[in-house]
């Protein structure tokens, strides 16, 4: 098959994907694809061949030689991506490219509703929903209504060939979503062969095991007319869990004690919810234990308490309950690593239908499955439940209500103290089950076009047509129907002892009492009338239909102008239904909502080549490049993106490239219509610590709360116990983001160091009308405590929701234009090759992201606040990420290489500063006052769980290729990540069970092995 360069650039990456001879990071395996050379006959040998093919990269349609490019561009070649030993895609981007973290991951999606189970890339930490992941340079259906989320795992492994990456506005070239940048993961090109592999590995510590299997196949046909190329990826990820680390078993509940303003942890010695001073405790000491246990806890006075109500142990009923003492940890039923499967398959086919004209066809499929093994549902008489009214459709929360003072079940001691209104309670719903969260993902993704040359051959024209759909089957197994809780604790007893349901219709429609005084006092048919089996099914759909033309326009004295002109239609539909539309069930509340959006976009770019092999310049160039979209829903102004470029080439060897684009995203369709959708995060009430004559901050409009006075009226201090719930919520009122980035940078590829090639780039990215969301503390403050009134006129206060006691049940987090985020930093990519003659060849490699800030700057009822987050965990934003690797070849049979990654020093979270910071002012205020609240020595944050330390890992990995008869080879790998063990800082702060999924989540060293056989 006679592939032109041009033809396969075009192909497969539409703008193709070749490796700049200046990029910040390139292939390992050093494929020279760029500017390959017309092969020379016998009479012309010896003599400089005068043709060169252009080709186009990823950031652009145009074709041109590969040093012209204005935006930097990282590559990671194949055998990077094999040396690392890993089976995710996704994490390898973020182990080996500095400029990427993740997003969602089976590390940190433990507690999310959908995304259990996604496998995302976040570029420059601006965003998933503004990194715009490509697949041979193709827009593809997103794994997630949440957003434009392109799930890695999606992709076989062995599809891949390479993957680029640009940082910074890429709007103009691909739309919508590229703020951030751009992700193009190249797929397979001419791979001939059949071949299979097969990789395991696991913790040396027990734990994180994974097993992958690759199969491909690729071949020319129709006498080298035709191309397919076949590939199938199964992979599977075991989870680690809490019983696999002893760091995830000790428990911990670190706060700043404001009253006594001391590092504070849970004990069995609390008096309070602000904890017991660590300086008077050993680690033994620590506890974080809740009272949602098997046998239930009764009329609870207290969760921090000493003798604070009725509970049962496996020895029968007890009157001295102890949270801190007798609770139970919920840490152990969350994972560490969430177990997840995957298989997928694709092939693409090639074929020439004439000497101009050239067919291509793709189609990808994947199913992943990621089980969710959870703790048994905690319930007690009001954790609000969401409800939906059939009539108005407006929503508003149930709990199950007190055990009735009636009920038969009720021990006498209990019976004795009880409120007329009856029993609270608290119990883990132990027989019912455990909560199981299956997500299945399904994902087909397909294109097919025509390509071609016209005006004798001097332009380049493609037209295809695209279209995914992607299915999500959410179940969550041992859920509660809360009202058939409801009925079943309305039990009454008939004369011959017989007890049932009191409420007649429910009798009719199969109620089953229940009692909830003890260990396994819930019977089988008991457990099975209340428990429910949520689900939700997620449609995700996109259609494309793509033309465009790329050829010279005009010569100029430098040269010819290089442009392409096209054309996108976009179709981008979705749909989340339930089984549950009404609400009701224990489950985080996700309604039934859909919506579509129609997208036409026209664009154009050119390079204008302004000198050539003149005194100063050896070439200088120009490029432009605009697109205008159009979207369907009115809300969505015109969105219009810009670049314009240039790159200095001195002297040969030497280059200057700088670039301004103007990048736009429009608001998704869950972020424009979304009604809430259940969520949970911690947050701290304002509220907490109101009395009759408290004066601290919001307390006087605290006090105005029925719930919270009716607490307080007896001369009580109203204790925050909030459930955490803070659903998000859409806003029909959106507009478009809107981005500036700036780029300056320099190459080399000096003649007298062969092999040495470095890269500096500088970067400025500005967003504005960012859309985001307050936090749950600040939506309470600007309720509570802002120059805005207090009331229903109050929009923060109309997102808060409280019960008759005072507790917030609810806090929607409604998405605004609210935000400006600004970062600024600069990469440095070095590669050094050296060959060693009979030796062989080692190649260095290296590349650090220097942030030099990040800033967010919030819209508040106050004016606008800025907060830096540069260093902050809490955002992920380090200030330095290095890796570098440098490797040994071999005879073609042997490659060893040794890989370090480094991530600078942060602090755990800035917001937890600021709160200290907060209790020391307004402890001086207490001191300068004469106050007795007043502390002399208030102690500094506690600097090993705030201030953390930098972390460094080391990798080796060896491969050895055995050459078989007929052209076959065989292939030994193997090698051990994180050598020496480094599991990062203890977390006392964020993360789970202790660690923090950017050290790794708890995995530690990881060993692997696994071989390949090609024939």
């Amino acid at each position: 098959m006679n592939k032109k360069l041009i033809t396969i650039a075009i192909q497969t990456a539409i703008m193709g994907g070749a490796l700049s001879l200046a990029p910040q990071v390139y292939a390992a395996d050093d494929t020279e694809i760029a500017k390959p050379k017309l092969e020379a006959t016998a009479d012309e040998q010896g003599k400089e061949p005068e043709i060169q093919e252009k080709i186009t990269v990823t950031g652009s349609r145009l074709r041109r030689d590969s040093f012209s490019i204005t935006t930097p561009l990282a590559v990671l070649g194949r055998d990077d991506i094999e040396d690392t030993g890993l089976g995710s895609l996704a994490e390898i981007l973020v182990e080996e490219l500095p400029q990427i973290s993740e997003g969602s991951s089976n590390s940190n999606s433990q507690s999310s509703v959908q995304n259990t189970g996604l496998s995302t890339i976040d570029l420059r930490e601006l965003g998933t929903n503004r990194t715009l992941t490509l697949i041979d340079g193709r827009r593809v259906v997103s794994n997630s209504y949440s957003g434009n989320y392109v799930s890695l795992s999606t992709i076989p492994s062995g599809m891949v060939e390479r993957v680029e990456v640009i940082t910074g506005g890429a709007s103009a070239a691909y739309g919508s979503d590229a703020i951030a940048g751009v992700v193009n993961i190249i797929t397979q090109q001419d791979k001939e062969g059949f071949s299979f592999k097969a990789r395991g590995g696991e913790s040396t510590e027990g734990g994180a095991k994974e097993f992958t299997l690759d199969l491909d196949y690729g071949t020319e046909f129709a006498d080298d007319r035709g191309y397919l190329f076949f590939s199938s990826t199964y992979d599977k990820q075991y989870g680690l869990s809490y019983w696999d680390r002893d760091r995830a078993q000790q428990q911990e509940s670190w706060r700043y004690n404001t009253a006594e303003m001391c590092n504070a942890m849970y004990s069995e010695d609390n008096t309070s919810s602000k904890g017991t001073c660590m300086r008077d405790m050993t680690q033994a000491d620590w506890r974080n234990l809740s009272d949602s246990i098997a046998g239930g806890v009764f009329d609870e006075k207290s969760s921090y308490k000493p003798d604070s109500g009725f509970w049962y142990d496996e020895n029968g009923l007890r009157d001295d309950w102890h949270e801190e003492k007798y609770g139970r940890d919920f840490n152990q039923f969350v994972m560490l690593k969430v177990p997840d499967e995957a298989i997928s398959a694709a092939i693409k086919v090639d074929f020439e239908l004439t000497d101009d004209i050239q067919s291509y066809f793709q189609v990808q499929y994947s199913e992943n499955r990621s089980i969710n093994q959870k703790s048994p549902e905690s319930e007690d008489e009001f954790d609000g439940i969401v409800v939906i009214d059939p009539v108005t459709g407006e929503s508003s929360q149930i709990g199950a209500g007190r055990i009735p003072k009636n009920n038969p079940y009720m021990p006498q001691e209990i019976y004795d103290q009880a409120s007329s209104k009856g029993v609270k309670w608290d119990r883990g719903f132990d027989e019912v089950g455990n909560i199981i969260n299956d997500n299945t993902r399904k994902t087909i993704r397909s294109w097919a076009g025509l390509q071609g040359t016209i005006f004798d051959g001097n332009w380049d024209w493609d037209l295809s047509v695209g279209y995914g759909k992607f299915t999500q089957e959410q179940t969550r197994y041992n859920e509660l129907y809360i009202a058939n809780l409801t009925h079943a604790l309305n039990a009454e007893k008939l004369d011959d002892g017989t007890i049932q349901c009191a409420d007649a219709d429910a009798r009719a429609a199969g109620c089953v009492p229940i009692n909830l005084f003890g260990e396994g006092s819930i019977t089988p048919e008991a457990a099975d009338y209340i428990r429910a089996t949520p689900t939700i099914s997620t449609d995700v759909q996109q259609t494309t239909v793509l033309g465009y033309i790329a050829g010279d326009l005009f010569e100029m004295p430098a040269g010819p102008v290089a442009s392409a002109f096209g054309f996108e239609y976009r179709k981008d539909e979705q749909s989340v239904d339930t089984n549950v539309p009404l609400g009701g069930v224990s489950f985080n509340y996700v309604p039934t909502f859909s919506g579509d959006v129609s997208v036409y976009e026209v664009f154009g770019e050119a390079a204008f080549p302004l000198l050539k092999d003149v005194a100063g310049a050896k070439s200088l160039t120009a490029e432009v490049s605009a697109r205008l979209a159009d979207y369907s829903w009115s809300g969505t102004g015109l969105i219009q993106s810009y670049k314009t470029g240039v790159t200095w080439q001195p002297v040969e060897g030497y280059a200057i490239r700088a670039n301004w684009a103007r990048a736009q995203r429009a608001p998704s369709i869950t972020e424009l219509l979304s009604p809430p959708r259940g969520d949970y995060d911690s947050f701290d009430d304002i509220c907490e610590g109101t009395t009759l004559t408290s004066t601290d901050a919001g307390h006087d409009n605290c006090r105005l709360e029925p719930g919270i006075a009716a607490v307080i009226a007896d001369g009580s201090e109203f204790e925050d116990d909030n459930n955490g719930y803070s659903p998000n919520v859409g806003n029909s009122e959106l507009k478009e983001e809107t981005a500036d980035t700036y780029t300056l940078g320099i190459t080399l590829a000096p003649e007298f160091a062969e092999g040495l090639r470095i890269a500096v780039d500088y970067y400025d990215i500005t967003i504005s009308d960012a859309i985001s969301s307050f936090s749950n503390e600040d939506i309470i403050d600007y309720c509570y405590n802002s120059s805005l009134d207090f009331g229903d006129d109050n929009n923060f206060c109309n997102d808060i929701q409280r019960d008759a006691e005072g507790q917030i049940t609810t806090v929607n987090q409604r998405v605004y234009n609210v935000d400006e985020i600004k970062t600024n930093g600069f990469d440095f990519a070095a590669e050094y090759r050296y060959e060693l003659d009979k030796y062989g060849s080692l190649k260095f490699k290296a590349d650090w992201t220097h942030v030099i800030g990040y800033e967010q700057t919030v819209q508040s009822p106050e004016g606008p606040a800025t907060t830096n987050y540069e260093g902050d965990l809490s955002q992920d934003i380090f200030e330095d990420k290095v890796t570098a690797s440098l490797s040994w070849y071999y005879d073609d049979a042997w490659r060893v290489r040794w890989s370090t990654r480094f991530k600078s020093a942060v602090v755990a979270s800035r917001s937890v500063y600021d709160d200290w910071e907060k209790a020391i002012t307004k402890n001086n205020e207490y001191c300068a006052d004469g106050s007795d609240k007043c502390v002399l020595e208030p102690e500094a944050l506690d600097d090993s769980f705030y201030n953390l330390p930098s972390y460094i890992t080391h990798n080796l990995s060896v491969s050895y290729t055995l050459d078989l008869a007929n052209d076959g080879e065989l292939r030994f790998f193997g090698g051990v990540n994180n050598i020496f063990d480094d599991r990062g800082p203890f977390m006392a702060i964020g993360g789970r069970g202790n660690f923090d999924s950017n050290y790794g989540g708890g995995k530690g060293r990881f060993a692997y092995a696994g071989a390949e056989f090609k024939f």
